[in-house]
This record gives structure tokens, sequence and C-alpha cells, in this order.
């Protein structure tokens, strides 16, 4: 059955009162849909994309897809992490295709056009006949790659396409907020959880770890962590919630649990952080595939004056690798339930659990209003 999409798709969702809808189905299923987020919402927003210690030496390069669009990452010669559209000027061609190193520049295998790391075009050969000719009036200068927005903060990487979302340091206050008393430059990266494409929709897996609503159901053997103890972080777009523990909660909680207090943060839309008092750090990274699929992986993070000894970093591994495996599954059931004909009204969402995932959907609803027209 087709759904339209247009200015009364967000009607239900829209209606006020003690109980709220959640975003319709479509906006989970729908390809068309999943293209207005790209185009209106990723595009331009700050996204997250990376990790600076995955790019450790100066002409490391890795290629990336952000709302659809190819780009790359390089670390530069001022040992600055730079983004470009991944395109060579020439004809065209996606110029990294896969994750690696770049001795000196970054040179096209088509026709050998190379570009250094600050994205300036040095090299054209035979362009204007012979070895260095250049055709008249062709300058190199003016033909480098198009760079685009980047920030680095702590080690993570963040974009921004369009070039006119707000200031990077207006977009991560309210994280600095929730992080007073945590000092992320004290925290090593000691292990990398690849978990491939995930068969659900960004939207859910951002959901699930904003709301504390299932832990104690889906988490009840690998976390320690009583509902009633949590509550929710909602500063501006930082969504989220925490837990604080005493110690002789901490103390009772099961062996091989977690059962530490916590923070569970996101930035809109897609930065993912946990905090494990008192020295463990999650962060995920879920890069948008399409409609029904995203990719995710999650860095673990060991304060440096913690124990990161082989066994420790294998505990955490373990612990982290059964509890995606849980949402995992939660996820991806929550998105074939998505297209029953029922669920088209969004279902309905907790206005004490879930007031942090609304905000979350309010957000994306309005992102994509602007291009609410034609009909899926």
């Amino acid at each position: 059955m087709a759904v339209r999409i247009d200015k009364a798709f967000f009607t239900a969702f829209d209606q006020s009162g003690p109980v709220c809808h959640g975003l319709p189905a479509a906006s989970y299923t729908s390809r068309e849909f999943f293209e207005l987020e790209s185009n209106l919402l990723f595009a331009t927003s700050w996204s997250f994309v990376g990790f600076a210690h995955q790019l450790a030496n100066v002409g490391d390069v890795q290629p990336l897809t952000v709302a659809g669009k190819p780009i790359f990452l390089v670390r530069n010669e001022a040992d600055k992490i730079r983004a470009f559209h991944n395109v060579c000027r020439h004809r065209n061609l996606k110029l990294i295709d896969q994750a690696g190193h770049c001795d000196a520049l970054i040179t096209c295998p088509y026709h050998r056009w190379s570009y250094d790391f600050g994205g300036q075009l040095r090299l054209a050969p035979y362009f204007g006949g012979g070895k260095t000719g250049l055709p008249d009036g062709f300058d190199l200068a003016n033909h480098g790659l198009f760079e685009i927005q980047c920030h680095t903060f702590h080690d993570w990487i963040f974009v921004n396409l369009d070039g006119q979302a707000e200031s990077f340091d207006d977009f991560v206050e309210p994280l600095k907020r929730q992080l007073v008393g945590f000092e992320p430059e004290e925290f090593e990266a000691v292990a990398t959880l690849e978990f491939g494409e995930v068969s659900t929709n960004w939207k859910l897996l951002m959901e699930n770890f904003i709301e504390p609503y299932h832990v104690q159901y889906v988490h009840k053997t690998t976390t320690s962590q009583p509902l009633e103890n949590h509550y929710v972080v909602a500063d501006e777009h930082c969504l989220g919630s925490a837990i604080d523990l005493t110690a002789e909660q901490q103390a009772g909680a099961a062996a091989g649990t977690l059962g530490v207090s916590s923070r569970y943060l996101t930035l809109f839309p897609n930065f993912v952080l946990g905090l494990y008092y008192p020295d463990q750090i999650g962060v995920h990274l879920n890069c948008p595939v399409s409609a029904d699929s995203t990719q995710q992986s999650r860095v673990i993070y060991l304060h440096r004056d913690s124990d990161q000894s082989r066994s420790a970093v294998e505990q955490a591994r373990q612990l982290w690798a059964s509890v995606h495996r849980e949402d995992h599954e939660m996820c991806e059931r929550l998105q074939a339930g998505r297209y029953s004909s029922v669920a088209e009204g969004g279902g309905v969402l907790s206005p004490h659990w879930e007031v942090s995932v609304r905000r979350f959907q309010e957000l994306v609803a309005d992102a994509v209003r602007p291009g609410l027209e034609g009909v899926i």
C-alpha cells in the first residue's frame, strides 16, 4: 500500500496529549524518506563519521559515504584530519576506494592526476599533450579537491557537507556539559567491535540507546542497572539517559555484568557515547546504508591508568558484544514490525521513560518537513 508523504504525513505524530505517537512506520521503511534524511538531515548537520586514531599517520586515508555522497578523510602534513569530496577533478572518478596510506600524493588511478594532502592539484600529466604541459589558461591551483568542513573532538570526527550547520562549538556544547568531571583525553582506544550491517533503520539503533525502558528486560543477564534508578537526559540535542548507583548497588552487581553508574549520551543525529564510571567509554558509529540497514561499530576506551591487560580488554569486548547482540535482535524485530499496516501510526511513547526518544524523533521530523511532498 502506498503511503503519501506530504504535510499530512506527521498528523498523528503532531497530536499533543499525555501519550504521544512515535514517527510513522514509513519513516523507517521508505526509500524516499531515507533520501529525504540524506539530503535534509545528514547533508546539513554535523555527522559523526569516524575515529581519529584510525588515521594515525600523515597520509592515512579513509573513504566514507555520507548522505549518499562519497567523501574521504586524510591526515595532512600539519597532523590535522581533513575531509574532501572523493572525486577527481578530471573525470570525476572516485579517488580513494579503500582505507590505506598514501606516501606523498593522492593519485587518481585513471589518468594520474595527483593531489597533496591539502587537496591541491600537483600533477596533471599529459593533460596539455606533453608530459608536463598544460592547456592555455589551465591553472593547477584552480582545480584542487573540494573540501568539506571537518572537526575532530577528542578522537571523534564530524563533517558537515553543506557548510551551513551551526558552529561546531555550539553543536558540541551540550555534550560538554554532560561530560563535566570526565576527561576523555585521558582515555585510550583499546578495542574495536565491527558489527557490519545490522538489518534495521539507523534511527532504531539511536532510539534504543537513548531510552532505558528496555534495559531490565533485554539486558537482564548482561547488566545490573535497575530501571527505577535511571533518569532521562534531554539537553538541547544531547539526548539519552543516565543512572547513578550507590556503592552498595555496584558491589552487589552480578559478576560479568555492567553494574556501574553510567551516562548514555547522544548528539543528534548519530553520535553515541556511553560513560561507565570510573574508567570506561564506549562510542558507537552508526552509518546509515539504506532504509533498513545500518553499518555499526563500537570503540572501547579505557582510562590510561586503568587495567588494560589483555584479559581486561577481552572481558570488555565480550560484555559489549553480548549487549549489542541483544540490542540488534530487538532493533531488527522493531524494523520488521514496521512493515505491518497496524504500525503505520507509529505506536506510542512513554511520557516518562521515552521523553528523549520523542525529542529525537521531533528533530528528525523537523529536519525533513521542508521536503514533504510527493508520493511513496
